[in-house]
């Protein structure tokens, strides 16, 4: 359990440091991904070049981005689910009315998925 929880505190990091291939550093080359908002799956990508093709283009969308893991906790075997405070500064203004130099600020979850040392699934949650 400790081994899963440091794989997942290196990849909030990762992504905190906009640093894509420490991000990719264990996942398995067969990752799906999905982004859930508001009930809605609004992304899904599967595959870790899909993935480190999104996580490269999300990259240039803020200047700043931070999640901060608020609690972890294992729900099986395989399954562990962090809840983050997630801060975000926009690089370019957005379709649904955001602007570039615009704070986001919200809570979400993430639910990692393992199989051995390897994370299989990664859902966002907002």
């Amino acid at each position: 359990m400790m081994e899963r929880e440091q794989i997942i505190r290196d990849y909030v990091e990762a992504y905190n440091n906009f640093d894509v291939a420490a991000m990719l550093q264990n996942m398995d080359d067969n990752i799906v991904f999905d982004n859930v908002s508001d009930g809605e799956v609004n992304l899904s990508v599967m595959g870790i070049t899909a993935f480190k093709d999104q996580a490269q283009i999300t990259t240039s969308y803020f200047t700043k981005r931070k999640q901060t893991i608020l609690s972890l906790q294992h729900t099986d075997e395989v399954t562990t689910e962090i809840e983050i405070d997630y801060y975000a500064v926009l690089a370019l203004d957005f379709p649904n009315g955001l602007k570039k130099g615009d704070e986001l600020k919200m809570k979400g979850r993430s639910v990692f998925k393992f199989d051995g040392d390897k994370i299989v699934r990664l859902r966002d949650i907002s």
